[in-house]
């Protein structure tokens, strides 16, 4: 698999892109955790619980302020899995959609096992932190698609039929490739997608989703992005679904004041087109990062899903600094999320000094095995 143009890595463009890689990554976080208490109950649910004002700071959910679900989890795990590509491409083993499966079977082993396994030396660091041995609302359709060690393919994905939104939600990092060119983002979201859902809505708008956070990344406008993303869906058959959601996020921008009457609007459901509608169109008439993720929530459909991934929109447009700092201090596992985020940025813009052909970096292999 060819990655296409590599990018030249100024120090000024290191920076800029370790921001964006952080932002991604806890702004998702953040969205998450935010949404993570109401997750499912209908706006007059949020409103009675909450007040009128619905949810606008950290509920206590999973028995603490700033809990993550697992889309958070599963999106490490991508990230993790992208890292392991990269190192192991000096091998001549070069198929990245083998890498993240192996890592996504990892993240299931912390929904069975009690605690990381000392014994398994190929898992890496990763795999090691205690915190993410916790089941954080998995869908069935994750348990069973990562259940065995059988992958998933666009021939014969897993769970033909699915169409929520949980490979979506753990999609943004392929969008962070940005020395790939966007057909191959797309490309390998899909494939991705494809271990644990299979319907072609849910494959395509992670696919969308890459595209939007590659355009992101690389400094486009988010408006911009989601029209690159609509071009190169147009080449995809069974793109219509995800096409129109997308194109009346756009159109919706221009509707009046937002609320969740505009958002409740785009989709209230847990469909993988709808949420990334949603998100989309939050993170384009939000204010600030604050502002776009209380909209993000605060509605009648998948709160955690829609504010992750608006959280991922606003936070690779903006970088961490736009993030609330309030937010960030209470986040779980925000130690993790950054030193994930800085040793994607380091292997991405400085990957040769870490490891090659001839020679690699001891403490980095032992993070990321090339087993």
């Amino acid at each position: 698999m060819s990655t296409g143009a590599t990018a030249i890595w100024g120090r000024a463009e290191q920076q800029d892109f370790r921001s964006r890689v952080r932002g991604c990554l806890l702004g998702g976080a953040i969205g998450d955790a935010l949404g993570a208490a109401v997750s499912g109950l209908s706006l007059e649910e949020i409103r009675a619980a909450h007040g009128v004002e619905a949810v606008t700071d950290f509920v206590p959910v999973h028995g603490r302020r700033g809990a993550v679900t697992a889309v958070t989890q599963l999106t490490l795990f991508t990230v993790d899995g992208l890292i392991r590509a990269q190192v192991r491409r000096d091998t001549g083993a070069w198929h990245p959609p083998t890498d993240v499966h192996r890592a996504h079977l990892r993240w299931a082993a912390t929904q069975s096992d009690w605690g990381p396994d000392e014994r398994r030396t190929e898992n890496g660091w990763l795999a090691q932190e205690e915190w993410l041995y916790a089941r954080r609302a998995p869908t069935r359709e994750c348990l069973n698609g990562f259940g065995d060690t059988t992958m998933g393919t666009l021939d014969q994905p897993k769970n033909p039929a699915a169409r929520d939104s949980a490979a979506l939600t753990r999609s943004a990092p392929f969008g962070l490739l940005v020395g790939w060119e966007p057909q191959l983002v797309l490309q390998l979201a899909v494939e991705c997608a494809a271990q644990t859902h299979g319907h072609p809505t849910a494959l395509l708008s992670a696919g969308a989703l890459a595209v939007v956070v590659h355009g992101l990344a690389r400094g486009q406008t988010l408006d911009g992005s989601v029209q690159q993303a609509l071009v190169l869906l147009a080449e995809r058959p069974g793109h219509e679904q995800v096409t129109d959601a997308l194109q009346q996020a756009l159109g919706s921008v221009r509707q009046g004041i937002p609320g969740p009457a505009l958002i409740e609007a785009l989709g209230d459901t847990d469909s993988s087109e709808e949420v990334l509608a949603v998100a989309v169109y939050c993170a384009l008439v939000g204010e600030d990062v604050r502002h776009g993720l209380r909209l993000a929530v605060n509605h009648s459909g998948p709160s955690a899903a829609t504010g992750a991934l608006c959280g991922v929109l606003l936070g690779v447009l903006h970088g961490e600094t736009a993030l609330p700092p309030a937010w960030l201090a209470e986040l779980e596992g925000r130690a993790t999320l950054l030193e994930l985020a800085d040793d994607f940025a380091m292997e991405m813009t400085q990957g040769p000094a870490l490891h090659s052909p001839s020679a690699a970096a001891p403490g980095w292999l032992t993070r990321y095995p090339r087993g």
